[in-house]
């Protein structure tokens, strides 16, 4: 009689867990890369005042003599930039590193705030139904059929420009994609078996909704959320450069180019062009994990 080796049966079972997840995920080398890519800019973005060269907003490190010096330059005490700086003298390579903090900051915090208000209603509506659940939808109907960036000028231009408001004005444009995304998800989990039987406990709705019907629905706001951190950083962004976003005591990324475009045609690209490249690359890199997590999410999505 045959028998069967455990190292061989083991190795044949199914990974589980973090170990089944990695191993989805990094069936594709781009998206790997991506992920590389991602956490490196992370990284930047939270020890960017221990590893930047100097501070580009400290005035007593910043001399208007070094203003606009290509990359590559050295000032009179030997200090090397690396990119360049800007109008103003401040290195570019520190510029980047703590405009990447910022505009990480504010589309995160604006996609994890409008992530928890929008599931709050989504799921709400899809769990009570009824009326609420028609005005709800009515409402996030309403405000997808008009330009994410056509809604934040709007409540820029009524509040004003400054950290806090942007914030306020992405999770404004924002929570309405998260919303629908869990709706769509409760009203397949509402139906299920479990939550009858819990139900028939006579639990609570609130703990129902939190307990039993969110964590099921977690998925597709997960993948939902990491493609719209991408979009409110190029929001973000595209209001800076607009001069309604950010002021300039907060730099990001959008008003570093911004700053020098007036440049461009006076040859001094880097002030730009340099800038506009991190934004890409951390634009491309959130999509590229976000794509995989959806294919690995929704099997029917996978290439």
């Amino acid at each position: 009689m045959a028998t069967t080796n455990p190292r061989n049966l083991s190795e044949q079972m199914p990974a589980s867990g973090f170990k089944k997840f990695w191993a989805d995920y990094s069936e594709s080398p781009l998206a790997v890369a991506a992920l590389i890519v991602f956490l490196t800019i992370l990284f930047i973005a939270i020890f960017a005042p221990f590893i930047s060269p100097t501070n580009p907003y400290d005035l007593a490190t910043v001399d208007i003599m070094n203003s606009r010096l290509p990359p590559g330059s050295e000032d009179f005490s030997g200090n090397l930039f690396i990119l360049g700086t800007d109008g103003a003298g401040r290195d570019m390579l520190s510029s980047i590193f703590y405009g990447l903090r910022v505009s990480l900051g504010v589309g995160a915090f604006s996609g994890l705030v409008a992530l928890v208000f929008g599931a709050i209603m989504g799921l709400s509506a899809a769990y009570f139904g009824g009326r609420y659940e028609t005005l709800v939808m009515r409402v996030v109907d309403i405000q997808l059929s008009f330009p994410s960036i056509l809604m934040a000028l709007v409540i820029l231009a009524i509040f004003g420009k400054g950290v806090e408001k942007t914030i306020i004005a992405l999770i404004l444009v924002q929570w309405a994609y998260y919303a629908r995304a869990a709706r769509a998800s409760a009203l397949v989990e509402k139906n299920k078996e479990y939550v009858e039987a819990a139900k028939c406990l006579a639990l609570s709705d609130r703990r129902i909704i939190l307990s039993h019907i969110t964590p099921n629905c977690m998925a597709p706001l997960i993948v939902v959320g990491t493609l719209q951190t991408a979009h409110a950083i190029s929001l973000e962004a595209t209001l800076s450069f607009l001069g309604l976003g950010l002021p300039i005591t907060e730099p990001s990324l959008g008003l570093l180019i911004g700053n020098g475009f007036e440049f461009m045609y006076s040859g001094d690209y880097w002030i730009s062009i340099f800038p506009g490249v991190a934004l890409l690359i951390t634009i491309v890199s959130i999509n590229l994990v976000g794509d995989q997590l959806r294919d690995i999410f929704n099997p029917r999505l996978q290439r």
